[in-house]
């Protein structure tokens, strides 16, 4: 990213990237939110072909922006059958869910930086030592199943998100 073009495209998307998460989450109508959520995708593939990662941007294209995506937009039509004569989605706990939202991102950025990633060692403590971390020890730490690297828990969640989606299914099926 060395080039003035490439940085117009970084801020130009990083942008976009931002106006529509925030459309996305607050958007009234929920396939107008799971679109949102597809160019919020989009606009990370775009981010991982920028940074030269092929492979991740075009797998970030084929399976969230295509796979999970047509997965939100079924699961969204099996179990509400939208229209324009729909109420608006509205909540009247929106102060709860700001401070929820204000809390979550503040235990994740102490995560994010104080729990172990490498070889027992912080992000900060990496950062604090000059230690280069590279996109090869960050891809172990994520899929490697030994002390410190987080392959099970991944597993997990994706199991507890396939049981959600077939419970989902299934009661939009009772109806």
């Amino acid at each position: 990213m060395d080039s003035v073009g490439n940085i117009i495209v970084y801020f130009v998307i990083a942008i976009a990237l931002v106006v529509f998460s925030i459309k996305a989450v607050t958007s009234k109508k929920i396939l107008r939110a799971a679109t949102y959520l597809l160019f919020v995708l989009l606009g990370t593939a775009v981010f991982y072909f920028q940074m030269g990662y092929q492979f991740l941007g075009a797998v970030q294209i084929a399976v969230y922006a295509g796979g999970i995506m047509v997965l939100f937009v079924f699961a969204i039509l099996l179990t509400n059958k939208p229209n324009e004569k729909d109420s608006a989605l509205f909540s009247h706990r929106k102060l709860w869910g700001i401070l929820v939202s204000v809390a979550s991102a503040v235990v994740l950025l102490f995560a994010i930086f104080y729990m172990p990633l490498l070889h027992g060692a912080s992000l900060m403590q990496c950062l604090e030592a000059g230690n280069q971390i590279t996109m090869h020890d960050i891809g172990i730490a994520f899929t490697g199943g030994e002390k410190f690297q987080y392959l099970l828990p991944f597993e997990a969640i994706s199991v507890l998100l396939l049981a959600c989606i077939i419970g989902g299914v299934t009661i939009a099926r009772k109806d």
